[in-house]
């Protein structure tokens, strides 16, 4: 559980936030100068440097958004320069990748932020260049929410294993339906059938809040509110749920815990987009008012990472089930150890989670709710991962990642696990790197008094 153990704001952390962007700038000069695009896209570190694992090429616009962080941190224009030209001429392919459910990390990350920042004044660009952002990422989201599997009352965006896959991640990939739905745009499909994404939208985000959040009302000794399911089982024929699943967590009834800050943040990030969406668009979308069953998954997910899966420096190991967790005596009472022989931590999860935490008690906070313990806890998280004499921010100048202790797919033994431990340790990857980034730069705009960060950029009335 989570130990609150101050009251923090973002301006106390501006030392740690700068500092962290000081390592940033050099490690994203590290790879751009090191890597072979022929490869592949940078995934984890391994010994220190990125490699690539050829599963679905979902990291590459982590790798160049990564740069636009940077700039949008720093005002440094070689890598807004490195971001954008990157964006134009390597990003392509992602926009009609009919494969995957990652549009929204991707091209959110890319062409998203390009478009944001013009939106927020940050750059200026030439005649051609916001329209080609808005094509872009009209045709990301309608790629992404042709990806359907209907199920009785609904339906969902299915995962790359196929349409019977409902996964958790993809709640984040919303985004790229909300920013093509913003744009004005449509997904037309046989015979002319106009699909409303932000309909899609509102269908995959409460198919999620049903079948892959656990709400303690159904039953079973596994039923713990708040606790998600990676992947959600159908039968694709008829819509039927059949059962949860995992690719990446422990087991089908535990926690991974990347899974859950995917949700955290997911659900959070829409709720702040909802805000923004008239009654009568939403009305026209099917769901008048669904800020109250999205706010309750939120606030389920949330609860959980603070109160079971987080360390009390707020950091998780890989799922809440992993075996060798019975070994460490109170792990949840005590801070994370990256250093035990039992299991691995992931700080990836952390970053993740600290931005879900921050955003939700930010949203709470805003309708007259109120949100400390969240924002807290988000603020711990930070605080915990920026810390420069803990272990999780890289001081290393030859190691290539910036987030230390992340785990990618421990099950299938893709971690490097180095001489003399038995599991992985002291690497990076290009999720947890990114992640780091943005909730930086996310409370460095707050603690300056800046444009609030929203991946819908400045809110438009009657979105």
């Amino acid at each position: 559980m989570i130990q609150i153990d101050r009251t923090r704001s973002p301006k106390d952390l501006l030392g740690k936030i700068n500092n962290l962007f000081e390592l940033s700038a050099a490690r994203i000069q590290s790879l751009e100068e090191s890597w072979n695009p022929s490869n592949g896209a940078p995934v984890f570190t391994v010994q220190g440097r990125y490699t690539a694992r050829g599963w679905t090429e979902w990291t590459e616009g982590f790798q160049y958004g990564s740069a636009l962080l940077q700039f949008d941190a720093t005002g440094a224009n070689e890598f807004l320069n490195l971001g954008r030209e990157r964006t134009l001429t390597r990003m392509a392919p992602h926009l009609t990748h009919t494969g995957v459910h990652d549009h929204g990390f991707n091209n959110v990350s890319t062409y998203g932020a390009l478009w944001r920042m013009v939106r927020e004044g940050r750059i200026d660009v030439g005649d051609w260049e916001l329209p080609f952002y808005e094509l872009a990422l009209k045709v990301s989201g309608a790629v992404q929410g042709s990806r359907w599997t209907p199920i009785p009352g609904g339906g969902f965006i299915h995962s790359f294993n196929g349409a019977h896959s409902l996964f958790v991640d993809t709640i984040r990939s919303l985004r790229a339906l909300a920013l093509a739905h913003m744009l004005g745009h449509r997904l037309v499909q046989e015979q002319d059938a106009q699909v409303n994404l932000l309909s899609r939208l509102l269908q995959h985000a409460r198919a999620t809040a049903t079948y892959n959040v656990f709400d303690g009302r159904r039953g079973g000794p596994f039923d713990v509110r708040g606790r998600v399911a990676h992947e959600s089982l159908f039968n694709a024929a008829n819509g039927t749920y059949r059962g949860p699943s995992t690719q990446q967590g422990y087991s089908p009834f535990t926690t991974w815990t990347r899974g859950l800050a995917w949700a955290m943040l997911g659900f959070a990030e829409q709720l702040e987009f909802l805000a923004t969406v008239s009654r009568d668009v939403l009305n026209n979308a099917g769901d008048t008012d669904p800020i109250p069953w999205m706010l309750d998954a939120a606030r389920a997910t949330c609860d959980f990472y603070v109160e079971k899966a987080a360390c009390a420096d707020g950091v998780p190991y890989w799922d809440t089930g992993a075996p060798g967790l019975h070994a460490l005596d109170n792990w949840g009472e005590r801070d994370s150890d990256p250093f035990n022989d039992r299991e691995p931590v992931d700080s990836s999860a952390a970053a993740i989670a600290a931005q879900g935490l921050l955003r939700l008690g930010h949203f709470l906070n805003e309708r007259g709710d109120d949100g400390t313990r969240y924002w807290q806890a988000g603020l711990r998280v930070v605080d915990t991962l920026f810390d420069s004499e803990g272990p999780y921010l890289s001081q290393d100048p030859s190691h290539q990642g910036l987030l230390l202790h992340s785990v990618y797919h421990w099950p299938n033994g893709w971690d490097y696990v180095p001489r003399g431990s038995r599991i992985p340790r002291g690497e990076s990857s290009q999720w947890g790197d990114y992640h780091a980034r943005e909730v930086a730069l996310y409370l460095l705009r707050l603690a300056q008094d800046h444009t609030y960060l929203a991946f819908h950029g400045p809110s438009p009335a009657n979105a």
